[in-house]
């Protein structure tokens, strides 16, 4: 059996739904499993709705309830067969009366709770499949519509909640039954609590969801269907040559992740991980397109892709306690501990210590209790520029072509991964367009620098 994960921009619409479905049944004899985000904007819609009603703004509130209801119907309305449609609809219209509700139930008390939230964050994936199963049904696939929190089971910790992986894998086993020539349909990111109460996974939810049930049944496959050709060599909107890189190692891919991809994250796919699972990365407009495949096996070494964090500042500690001195570090990451910041890179000399963080939430706080060690020196407005890719540090001329590509350039910071799967800097945020065609025409655009066989042209 294979999982196939589709993200919000890829059910955005009937016509999205119609190419997921599409998908979906052409893999009819490999019992696929369709799991499902909620559709476009619409959890953006659900995040906005609590934050209005908390605040009392019943207008606004009811705009973005206006919105949901009307682009659901819109894509109701499309379907084909009259008893379908009318039963879908029927359905929408249920789901967004319950909303209004819990909106109505927020605004009283003006207070939206964790708990609260998730119950309202849900309804966009409960209606995205309500959809999806419908119009399956409409272009007659056997199919059958799941409710995820039947057997994604997890803690309270609401917006952000723990799986109890091996309850949810045995309850996943329970009520997933597929076979051939039939499609379920589940949702993404919803689960339930031991009590029974609706929660939500949180960031890479529904990718973490497709993972859960891949694993579980021991899929052949895990595919994440998006709105790119798969992992790309850099980001398209800087360089518009980017390619597709066409295999990709599990680090290689968190690292992309960690400082700046955003098709994938590796820890939301971690069970497909530990199963050795391959996930592909594939464009839901494109299916023609192999996309990237995440594996284990991958053999290819050198720089694969590059990846960039924006909004970054770098913090610089500086002392002469520092000198011959053990245990000051230790006393600076307490700091960060206690102010719950979590540090990117770090570079150390005899009397200074650098970090770049990309949280600046209590930033005057943290400065504060910083210079109790040290002066204290804070630059914003920097950016991370990563390559990544296997062996970087063990071919010498690597660092080489860096640099010397880079010339010019002022680069704040330079930093070894303790995995020896990336190097990454920290420039100006201003350079960062610069710095990356720079790299990328180094390392990707010249003549024999990147195998052919490993990437795939966007054009």
């Amino acid at each position: 059996m294979i999982v196939l994960k589709f993200g919000g921009t890829s059910v955005a619409s009937m016509l999205k739904i119609d190419q997921a479905v599409s998908i979906a049944e052409a893999s009819l004899d490999e019992c696929p499993v369709l799991v499902s985000s909620a559709m476009g904007d619409t959890t953006d819609l659900l995040v906005d709705i609590t934050a209005s009603a908390a605040s009392g703004n019943r207008e606004a509130t009811r705009r973005s309830l206006d919105s949901i209801r009307e682009s659901h119907l819109a894509a109701a309305r499309l379907i084909e067969s009259t008893e379908i449609r009318s039963v879908c609809e029927a359905d929408v219209e249920r789901y967004v009366h319950e909303l209004e509700s819990l909106a109505t139930g927020v605004s009283l008390i003006q207070e939206c709770s964790p708990r609260t939230q998730d119950a309202i964050l849900a309804f966009g994936e409960l209606l995205s499949t309500r959809i999806i199963a419908a119009r399956a049904m409409d272009r007659g696939i056997n199919t059958r519509l799941v409710d995820s929190r039947d057997f994604i089971l997890t803690d309270d910790s609401f917006t952000k909640a723990v799986v109890d992986i091996e309850r949810s894998y045995a309850a996943i086993r329970d009520s997933v039954g597929t076979s051939s020539g039939t499609l379920i349909v589940a949702q993404g990111f919803i689960g339930r609590t031991r009590s029974g109460v609706t929660s939500t996974l949180g960031r890479g939810g529904s990718d973490y969801s497709a993972a859960l049930i891949g694993a579980a049944l021991q899929a052949e496959r895990v595919e994440i269907w998006t709105d790119v050709d798969g992992i790309m060599t850099t980001d398209p909107r800087l360089v518009p040559g980017a390619r597709t890189v066409m295999h990709m190692s599990y680090d290689e891919a968190a690292e992309l992740a960690f400082f700046g991809a955003r098709v994938v994250h590796p820890s939301t796919i971690q069970p497909a991980i530990d199963r050795n699972i391959p996930v592909y990365v594939r464009n839901t407009s494109r299916p023609d397109r192999a996309g990237t495949q995440i594996h284990r096996g991958v053999t290819a070494t050198g720089v694969r892709a590059l990846a960039t964090k924006s909004d970054v500042s770098v913090i610089t500690v500086r002392s002469s306690r520092m000198l011959n001195a053990y245990g000051f570090l230790a006393q600076i990451f307490a700091v960060f501990d206690r102010h719950r910041i979590s540090v990117d890179l770090v570079t150390t000399s005899e009397v200074s210590v650098s970090m770049s963080i990309d949280d600046d939430r209590n930033l005057v706080e943290l400065q504060r209790d910083l210079g109790s060690l040290g002066t204290v020196e804070i630059e914003r407005k920097q950016a991370i520029v990563s390559l990544v890719g296997q062996d970087i540090w063990k071919d010498s001329r690597t660092v080489a072509r860096v640099f010397g590509v880079l010339a010019g350039i002022p680069i704040r910071m330079v930093s070894l991964g303790n995995s020896d799967v990336n190097l990454s800097m920290v420039v100006g945020q201003e350079q960062v367009t610069d710095t990356v065609t720079r790299l990328h025409t180094e390392f990707f655009d010249r003549d024999g620098s990147f195998p052919a066989d490993e990437v795939q042209s966007v054009r």
